[in-house]
């Protein structure tokens, strides 16, 4: 039996015009804690990857953006505060083609804004491919990254292998939140941002050619 929806030339040639066009990439700045380094982070990766080729950044930085943690029910209704809120990232969400996740590490996890943050949507992560950049501790918050990875598994997005994990803040960063082991650092963030740009560019064409069933 033929599949359902088979790809016609109409959506072929969608599916290259948009390929040609920039990467949409929205930087989720994942803590609103006082005193976070985590602007400082983003800021350095927004400068690291600034200028290659193929990519439209957005940054949405959690601390200005206050959603509340009491959802409402199915069907039910939101504040004029939180709909204003959501007017204004959800669409930015739904037009990224992939998505970076810049976080620290909180009691071996992820900050509960971010949580939520991720909660409060659904389709606009779907066949969508996320990065991470993680900070803190020895472990450079790749423990709040696999735990991240779980969440977006379920929420049918595809997380890239590499991650950027910079070690600290009392070692691997400086006072200005930059990475003192600098080349290595730029060099991970790179070759991530080099995967996630593959993945989102390849799953922008399937999605052209055939709306994913998620």
């Amino acid at each position: 039996m033929p599949a359902d929806n088979p790809p016609t030339a109409e959506t072929t040639v969608t599916a290259a015009v948009e390929n040609d066009a920039p990467l949409r990439v929205a930087v989720v700045v994942g803590s609103v804690r006082e005193g976070r380094q985590g602007r400082s982070v983003a800021d350095w990766f927004l400068d690291t990857v600034t200028g290659l080729d193929g990519l439209d950044l957005d940054v949405i930085d959690l601390a200005d953006t206050e959603l509340p943690l009491v959802m409402p029910g199915w069907g039910g209704s939101q504040s004029p505060e939180t709909a204003a809120v959501l007017a204004d990232v959800s669409p930015r969400l739904a037009a990224a083609d992939a998505f970076v996740v810049v976080t620290p590490e909180y009691n071996h996890s992820f900050p509960a804004a971010l949580k939520n943050f991720i909660d409060w949507h659904h389709s606009q992560w779907q066949a969508k491919p996320v990065g991470f950049v993680s900070y803190g501790g020895l472990a450079g918050g790749i423990r709040a990254v696999e735990q991240l990875r779980l969440v977006f598994a379920e929420l049918h997005a595809m997380t890239v292998r590499d991650a950027v994990s910079l070690h600290g803040p009392w070692s691997g960063l400086g006072e200005d939140g930059k990475p003192r082991d600098a080349a290595v650092c730029e060099g991970a963030a790179k070759g991530m941002i080099g995967q996630l740009t593959w993945w989102g560019q390849t799953l922008r064409s399937a999605r052209a050619g055939r709306p994913y069933q998620g």
